[in-house]
């Protein structure tokens, strides 16, 4: 389990998927899955403080997310920090060797100039059939997520094998409401997944 300590600040950045609405937030924290597990760690933590920024930005790529990185993660030294990044990228065509070099990129920076520990998502879904093959043009970029994880040593939430196999069991439900934008159960499985793979016990 991630022993999260008194003060300790945590960052998740990315797309829309962790944006959800933060700017319109007074707490800048949105409606998503940032917001789930702050209130839950505000719970099982009560006798610490952390601090939570969200730095999510809608339609963005890894590529946007370097030119904003100063700013955005380096300035706010973090603690932890959570990536999820790549379902944009698979639409705008960015390439799989300049995803992969930029994401190493950022994660070697980070690490050459804070003290974080990193917690890298796989990428989600875009789309809620199982059988379309749809989300078989995100494998390659989970892949490279997998390897970056590993070479990095940071904490791998398994979004994307752990939403297809819901999807592969589910009857009726779903996870968003436009095959890629979570609804609030996908917001809550979303959380479940990143808490659970800190450590956290959340069924």
């Amino acid at each position: 389990m991630v022993s999260f300590q008194e003060g300790q600040n945590l960052v998740f950045i990315g797309d829309s998927i962790t944006d959800c609405g933060r700017t319109d937030d007074p707490e800048g924290i949105g409606h998503g899955y940032v917001r789930i597990v702050k209130d839950y760690l505000s719970l099982m933590l009560p006798e610490i403080s952390l601090q939570v920024n969200n730095r999510g930005v809608s339609g963005e790529t890894i590529l946007d997310l370097q030119k904003r990185w100063q700013e955005d993660v380096i300035a706010l030294k973090p603690d932890w920090m959570t990536v999820s990044i790549g379902i944009n990228d698979e639409w705008k065509n960015v390439s799989l060797a300049q995803y992969k070099e930029t994401y190493r990129e950022l994660l070697s920076e980070t690490k050459r100039r804070t003290n974080a520990s990193f917690i890298i998502m796989q990428t989600t879904i875009i789309s809620e059939d199982p059988n379309d093959g749809k989300n078989e043009r995100l494998l390659p970029y989970n892949e490279i997520i997998e390897e970056i994880a590993a070479e990095f040593d940071a904490i791998l939430v398994r979004q994307n094998q752990i939403f297809t196999q819901y999807l592969k069991t589910q009857k009726g439900k779903v996870l968003t409401y436009d095959q890629v934008h979570m609804n609030s159960t996908g917001q809550l499985l979303m959380a479940f997944n990143w808490l659970e793979a800190c450590g956290y016990s959340v069924k």
